[in-house]
């Protein structure tokens, strides 16, 4: 899982650059100087990484050089991340026929951006677009092997936390919805039980579970009514929230898929998009999203601090 140490591309980006770069705030679990105010200690940061969605990347656009230019912005910020989570639609669209033919040149297009320009371990997330031709065994089994991950589910462990990474592509009707099949539902299920309650556990899916942005990805509001496609949210979010109930340790879910940002905080768990480092897939801004990617500090006390980090780029042809 961990990426091969390749140069840095330091002429990508100056380090006047990174301190202009603009931070918008995704969500705060603790307000600084609180517990000082209060007389408690403050909490120990533990981690720091990127998470980086929705790439996009192909031999178009020049997406190769913004993938490598996103990269080198993480690695060059101030207080670099010490690892980066890739949360899925790494490449174009392997998904479909016409992208499935050109998947060798989308994959060695991510494969030189990362090993060229990353220096820190990584950890990936298969989202929709990465399933060969959309088939659900081996489309996905294709992805697996494409990007080195465990599985196309698994857990680790990090400094204090766990982390759940969820496969939530339901291929159906030669389309797909967002949902876990049940062998992955009971799976996850299973890694909650056996976490200790002390634990603070992250989830990353690539199509949110719960999400505000996903009703304004689109008009779905036309019919009269908001209509929200299962495509877009979880469709067994309600089973989801119902599970994470059963365990306060479930602090922060991170997606992608939509090329939006926002935070919503739904009993006691804060669900995070984290925007498109491809903005509008390397075409400028995609609504209110430009270019990006997430930047998250993982405390000792299971709290955390999520910002949206947007970097320079000019769209090519």
């Amino acid at each position: 899982m961990t990426a091969p140490t390749g140069s840095h591309a330091s002429a990508l980006i100056s380090r006047r650059a990174v301190l202009s770069t603009s931070l918008v705030t995704g969500a705060v679990a603790f307000l600084p100087g609180a517990a000082a105010a209060s007389g408690r200690l403050a909490p120990k940061r533990v981690a720091r990484f990127a998470h980086m969605t929705d790439v996009h990347v192909q031999p178009e656009k020049a997406a190769g050089e913004g993938f490598a230019a996103a990269l080198a912005h993480a690695q060059s910020l101030p207080d670099r991340p010490d690892f980066v989570i890739f949360g899925g639609d790494n490449v174009m669209n392997v998904d479909g026929a016409k992208g499935a033919d050109r998947a060798d040149v989308q994959l060695q297009t991510w494969r030189r951006a990362v090993q060229n320009e990353l220096s820190v371990p990584s950890y990936i997330c298969v989202g929709n677009h990465d399933v060969l031709r959309m088939h659900p065994t081996d489309g996905k089994a294709w992805a697996v092997d494409a990007f080195g991950t465990p599985d196309r589910f698994y857990a680790f462990e990090r400094n204090g936390w766990k982390f759940v990474v969820l496969d939530s592509t339901s291929p159906r009707d030669g389309g797909y919805k967002g949902a876990l099949d049940d062998p992955q539902f009971e799976w996850l299920a299973g890694e909650l039980a056996a976490t200790p309650a002390t634990t603070p556990v992250l989830i990353v899916s690539h199509i949110p579970i719960i999400s505000a942005c996903a009703y304004f990805d689109g008009e779905n509001e036309k019919s009269g009514d908001w209509r929200v496609p299962g495509a877009w949210m979880h469709l067994d979010a309600r089973r989801l929230k119902d599970l994470f109930a059963r365990h306060a340790n479930v602090r922060l879910c991170l997606s992608g898929h939509i090329h939006l940002v926002d935070q919503v905080m739904y009993n006691g768990v804060t669900y995070c998009c984290n925007g498109a480092v491809s903005g509008g897939w390397w075409g400028g801004p995609y609504h209110e999203c430009t270019n990006g990617y997430g930047v998250v500090d993982l405390y000792d006390d299971g709290s955390f601090r999520n910002e949206y980090v947007t970097f320079a780029w000019t769209p090519r042809e």
